[in-house]
């Protein structure tokens, strides 16, 4: 038995107590520092902020970023627009109904945050993801097929454009974007998503399944800097992966 300190009051009824102190206070830091990632409670309807309270309220978070770049501070952001060109119902949770091109607009899966507009360095302080034609360490391998000149085709079976470059990830030595020169729109350039590219080495062409061919004229034109920001590949994703569900009407209706 546990030794009796005063009445009923023993060694285990106070380390009980003190287990149930720290962890409500446990419960209570952690969420403070969850919301210092900069994601304030609101409502979904309105957009209205909760007042900030001991559970939901933080002092702002601040990162050190590498290659001396300074830093940044949850408080440097602001909100994201409440305001879309959406349609909903007047609950939480209700779905959004584009009134615009969602692909542009950014609705949904189409959605993109504000990164930082400088490119992602490897290890030695380099941009990463660069074009193949601005590096001489990287090559497509002979008993592999080179997407270069290939036509890039949409869902819907068009023709879109041309492959005119590669960008490839120079510390993981991938492909990451295929460079597609529009088709009809001599000078306009787009990065299409590797991952949402399948080559058909058969037929010499290049199928993206996320959009419809008229729809790679709406995507963000390819960087002319020889490299690609956080920001820039942010909005080429969210482009394409948006197509996945607003690309055709059937794509927006239920499976059964």
């Amino acid at each position: 038995m546990s030794p009796v300190i005063a009445g009923n009051l023993d060694v285990a009824l106070i380390t009980f107590f003190a287990f149930v102190l720290f962890f409500i206070g446990l419960v209570v830091y952690l969420n403070r520092e969850s919301r210092r990632e900069g994601f304030p409670l609101e409502d979904d309807a309105t957009g209205r902020l909760h007042s900030p309270a001991l559970f939901n309220d933080a002092s702002p978070k601040t990162f050190k970023l590498p290659f001396g770049r300074g830093t940044r501070s949850t408080a440097d952001y602001a909100r994201e627009p409440v305001d879309l060109p959406v349609t909903r119902e007047r609950f939480g949770g209700s779905p959004l109904r584009p009134t615009g091109n969602p692909l542009v607009d950014g609705i949904g899966p189409a959605a993109w945050a504000n990164r930082a507009n400088v490119p992602d360095l490897d290890m030695e302080g380099h941009p990463r993801i660069v074009p193949l034609s601005s590096t001489d360490t990287l090559w497509i391998d002979g008993k592999d097929a080179d997407p270069r000149g290939m036509a890039m085709i949409g869902v819907d079976g068009a023709l879109a454009g041309k492959v005119t470059d590669i960008w490839v990830d120079r510390a993981e030595r991938i492909i990451r974007y295929l460079e597609v020169e529009i088709d009809g729109v001599a000078g306009q350039h787009v990065l299409v998503p590797m991952t949402m590219s399948s080559i058909d080495r058969r037929r010499n062409r290049i199928v993206c399944d996320a959009l419809n061919a008229p729809q790679f004229a709406g995507a963000p034109a390819a960087p002319t800097t020889g490299s690609i920001t956080f920001y820039e590949e942010e909005r080429a994703q969210a482009y394409f992966g948006g197509g996945y569900l607003y690309a055709t009407r059937d794509r927006q209706e239920p499976l059964l």
